[in-house]
């Protein structure tokens, strides 16, 4: 019983998250982002999808990617409350494709990709919400971005507490309160702190839950729901206490305050009032209300404990059975859920050695390029250079042969003039001694 109690608290929590943290986190003009914020205070109501066409054909016009991010934000809690499933998975996968590249607006797509994840879990598609966490945990630890990893390991809380892994949901929530701190996120903790709160409750841990809670209270005055999240965890830690007349107390304040029946949803309130009736000795009443709840577990684990209360064994017995039965096929789903993460990441393990492999392999294939390449140019130059040494031998040669010609022919044309001047002599001679006689 505690753990639909807690499931339900859960849900209204996811449900209430987002409202709180309306921030300009994609830095468009004030016009534009009212009209977004505005939308967002109505996020359920289908005629955001009008808002939501609106801001995305502006983006298409303008070539503004970040109308195109705020205009299917806006439309993807409505597709999920029309049941919508596919038409809500097209616009994460279109946000992913506009923001992939842009690390300077991963605070928009991180939040984005947590409010995702919590509808994939409240539609029990609880193995792609691990992937999806996990993944989103990968590329916040890759880029620094503790905002990213806050997000990331309270999903993998909120996993953890829906498959009634207390002691995990804690590690992973102490987690997500630590990486708000270092990104600054205050405004993420009060619910942290009520959801840490429910977890302790579960391990009976009840000093721990109830310090969770009055840190949650300290943030009323920014949060004012968070005071309604607290009494209703303190209910349930008092009924697991058997501190009924401390239970009946926060009942009683519930009931009193206008702010419940807004602020939590239906089989919360119920759950609550079926605890209050048993506590009273009101079984019929208690039956009665058992009927009205939206969950089979938690109907049959009210039903089984009133009959028993009553007397009525055999019913007791038939509704235990049943509970028994649908908790075996919780579980077998979880093992699938299991076996299906296990094999989707062992899918994208191979994916990421091949693509490694693929880019090693390309590298390779570059180098020897690159080696081939070198290889060709080197030998070209040793090609050149060797006929460069022939030509130039050539042309040693061609000019020493020129040279011994030219000496050759400076010695005859010397040894011409010298028998020139020897025949003028003579002749000098001759013309000397003629004149003598």
């Amino acid at each position: 019983m505690l753990r639909r109690l807690f499931l339900c608290l859960t849900a209204l929590l996811l449900c209430l998250g987002a409202r709180a943290q309306i921030v300009n986190r994609l830095h468009v003009d004030q016009e534009t982002f009212l009209r977004y914020a505005h939308g967002r205070m109505q996020e359920f109501n289908p005629e955001n999808l009008v808002l939501a066409d609106s801001l995305y054909q502006a983006g298409v016009q303008q070539n503004n990617f970040r109308y195109k991010c705020l205009g299917l934000s806006l439309e993807m809690p409505v597709r999920f409350y029309l049941g919508e499933y596919g038409r809500m998975d097209s616009t994460v996968v279109e946000i992913k494709e506009l923001l992939s590249e842009r690390k300077d607006l991963r605070e928009f797509y991180f939040s984005t990709l947590h409010e995702y994840c919590e509808f994939l879990i409240q539609t029990d598609r609880v193995s792609e919400a691990v992937l999806e966490a996990r993944a989103m945990e990968r590329l916040a630890s890759a880029e620094k971005k503790p905002a990213g990893r806050m997000y990331a390991y309270r999903i993998i809380g909120i996993i953890q507490s829906y498959r009634d892994n207390p002691s995990l949901a804690i590690l992973n929530l102490e987690k997500a309160v630590r990486f708000s701190r270092e990104a600054r996120t205050e405004q993420d903790l009060p619910n942290l702190y009520i959801l840490l709160a429910q977890e302790n409750v579960k391990l009976k841990q009840f000093t721990q839950a109830d310090d969770y809670c009055v840190k949650a209270e300290e943030y009323e005055a920014f949060f004012p729901s968070i005071h309604v999240k607290a009494l209703m965890t303190r209910a349930i830690l008092y009924n697991a206490q058997g501190n009924m007349k401390e239970f009946w107390r926060c009942y009683s304040t519930l009931m009193a305050d206008p702010r419940y029946a807004v602020q939590a949803d239906a089989d919360s309130r119920t759950n609550l009032d079926i605890t209050y009736l048993r506590s009273q000795g009101l079984f019929q009443e208690a039956l009665a209300k058992a009927d009205a709840l939206g969950s089979v577990l938690a109907r049959l684990e009210h039903k089984h404990g009133i009959y028993a209360s009553l007397g009525s064994y055999d019913e007791a017995y038939d509704n235990l059975s049943q509970l028994l039965n649908e908790k075996d096929s919780v579980y077998i789903k979880v093992q699938n859920e299991d076996l299906a993460i296990l094999d989707a990441e062992m899918n994208n393990a191979q994916l990421r050695e091949e693509t490694q492999r693929l880019k090693a392999q390309n590298q390779t294939t570059i180098l020897i390029g690159f080696l081939v390449m070198f290889a060709i140019a080197f030998l070209s130059i040793l090609i050149q250079q060797w006929r460069l040494r022939e030509n130039l031998d050539q042309m040693k040669a061609t000019n020493n042969a020129m040279l011994m010609a030219r000496r050759a022919y400076q010695k005859a044309l010397d040894a011409k003039e010298a028998e020139n001047t020897l025949k003028i002599k003579i002749l000098q001679n001759r013309k000397t001694n003629s004149f003598k006689l």
